[in-house]
């Protein structure tokens, strides 16, 4: 009797502490997404005001999303060591104090720095976060709670390109970094309200606790150092090559000398994770198909859906002539569906369809959207002739948003669940980062052809072909045509926004081919006993 009458207090204590943690991560992973789609939008602004080149603009999106990626798992590993409520606070913290430096940033340097220290505590928010919710729910609770942080994370991704634009238009482009300043402040002020863990009682010993509970004993949690270094340098290197590929030149021996080391690195990382007690990724996962296939699955998402959110708004403005608001506004059209279609992918597996089904129906649909898009850009198009191929890359992303994570780790053993979701995690946002930059600098050079070739028809324009090619890849056009005088302005339009077109049809056609095939060898291996469980 008295068991009974001493659990009831104990689960309304574990409910009032359920709450703050809900709301704080919640909160949290509401800024994150918004910190990449809208720190797009916001780049021609910053451009005018800086006058950075397009390589130092592009590390404010780059430099978040290769910080976020690499430190993923290293994260996890401290928050195992020191506690999730501890490292929760640390991101933050930092996160707060990187967007206040952004905010008051003069140099682009130190923008691009900030940015970088950003990422860094978007890793430890994004793993600690998903752990307070995991030991904090439990059974049903936790689906629903898990349920949340999809939509929530939806809607960051849905709004952040339109709330970026208008912000940006109406206060400015500090004004946006100085409000995920205030957002996270608010965050951070939910930390005393979070409960403690046992690693966090005994970080002094550097030992977290063998069960649940924490009174099966303690073991040692040691973080992969080694791995995380060099992970985390190749991948800066061969981002750093691909953004610096068109400045310099591919044949270049700076350029060169960056992809070399980044290969060296890369190789070194594969070395050590083959070496190390606890390492950074466990590569044996790969010899299982279905896990290979699931991690894939974010690929084709980048390279379909991803590599539009900071770069169409930016053609959009050049070739249509659209705002920052009016470009975040037509950003809608593909990022609202993610709100809605994760309960769609949901009530196709009550239905019977099978899990592979529901994944094939979302690989063919990101396929369609972005050769659909390369079909019908065009400069001064519609956004209603937009919406067909934007609503369905949204819907295409829907269908396996949260469903992926789940699924990976329904197919490991469960002693390497953490692991699997680190790959997963690690992989997605690693080819995010990286894609961004390869086809960032591929538009680059690809602009630059005709420009070499046509801009002597302008002896006013004053500036290289790469200058010009920068400058519209920012979503920058005034400024050039500022130069002009102008009878000569509407030409100069013409050469820019078809010019820019034919570069996004390049790129676009390039990466419905790899999503049609990365899509096959998903399917493939995949094969016939992934089934609706869910």
């Amino acid at each position: 009797m008295s068991t009974a009458c001493d659990a009831a207090p104990r689960q309304a204590d574990r409910q009032r502490r359920a709450v703050p943690v809900l709301v704080a991560v919640l909160l949290a992973l509401l800024v994150l997404p918004t910190s990449v789609t809208g720190s797009g939008v916001a780049l021609p602004a910053i451009g005018r005001e800086s006058g950075a080149s397009l390589a130092a603009l592009q590390w404010v999106v780059h430099g978040y999303n290769l910080t976020f990626a690499s430190f993923l798992l290293a994260c996890g590993s401290l928050a195992d060591r020191w506690g999730r409520r501890r490292a929760f606070a640390g991101g933050a913290a930092l996160f707060t104090v990187a967007s206040t430096v952004s905010a008051a940033a003069d140099d682009i340097l130190l923008l691009d720095f900030a940015r970088a220290l950003a990422g860094v505590g978007a890793a430890a928010l994004l793993t600690s976060g998903s752990s307070l919710i995991g030991a904090t729910f439990k059974g049903k609770a936790r689906g629903r709670a898990f349920g949340a942080v999809g939509i929530t994370t939806g809607a960051g991704l849905a709004l952040g390109a339109m709330a970026a634009g208008l912000v940006t238009d109406t206060l400015g482009w500090r004004a946006f970094f100085g409000l995920h300043a205030a957002l996270m402040a608010v965050v951070w002020c939910t930390v005393p309200l979070l409960p403690r863990d046992g690693a966090e009682e005994h970080a002094v010993r550097g030992r977290r606790p063998a069960g649940e509970d924490g009174t099966d004993g303690f073991r040692p949690v040691r973080v992969d150092w080694a791995g995380t270094a060099a992970f985390s340098g190749g991948l800066f290197l061969l981002m750093l090559g691909t953004v610096e590929g068109p400045q310099r030149g591919w044949g270049s021996a700076e350029v060169l000398g960056l992809l070399v080391g980044s290969v060296v690195l890369l190789a070194a990382f594969a070395l050590v994770e083959r070496q190390v007690r606890h390492p950074m990724l466990d590569l044996r996962l790969l010899r299982n198909r279905q896990f290979t296939a699931l991690c894939l699955i974010p690929v084709v998402a980048t390279l379909s859906f991803v590599i539009l959110l900071p770069l169409l708004p930016n053609y959009l403005m050049v070739a249509n002539g659209y705002s920052s608001r009016d470009a975040g506004g037509v950003m809608l059209l593909m990022t609202l569906p993610i709100l809605v279609t994760p309960l769609a992918a949901t009530r196709l597996l009550r239905w019977g369809l099978t899990l592979r089904g529901v994944f094939g129906l979302s690989l063919l649909c990101l396929t369609v959207g972005v050769g659909w898009l390369a079909a019908v850009l065009e400069p001064g198009l519609a956004p209603g002739t937009l919406a067909g191929p934007l609503i369905t890359l949204g819907v295409g992303l829907g269908l396996n948003f949260g469903l992926v994570d789940g699924a990976v780790l329904d197919v490991v053993a469960p002693e390497s669940t953490g692991t699997a979701a680190g790959f997963l995690n690690t992989l997605r946002l690693g080819s995010e980062a990286l894609a961004i930059a390869a086809v960032s600098a591929a538009l680059v050079n690809l602009v630059r052809k005709p420009f070499d070739a046509r801009l002597n028809e302008f002896p006013s324009y004053d500036g290289s072909s790469g200058r010009l090619a920068n400058s519209v890849n920012a979503g920058d056009l005034s400024g050039p045509l500022s130069e002009l005088p102008a009878s000569v302005r509407p030409d100069f339009t013409a050469l820019v926004t078809h010019g820019l077109t034919d570069a996004w049809h390049t790129v676009l056609w390039a990466s419905a081919v790899l999503c049609a095939v990365t899509s096959a060898v998903i399917c493939f291996l995949l094969g016939r006993s992934t089934t609706g469980t869910r």
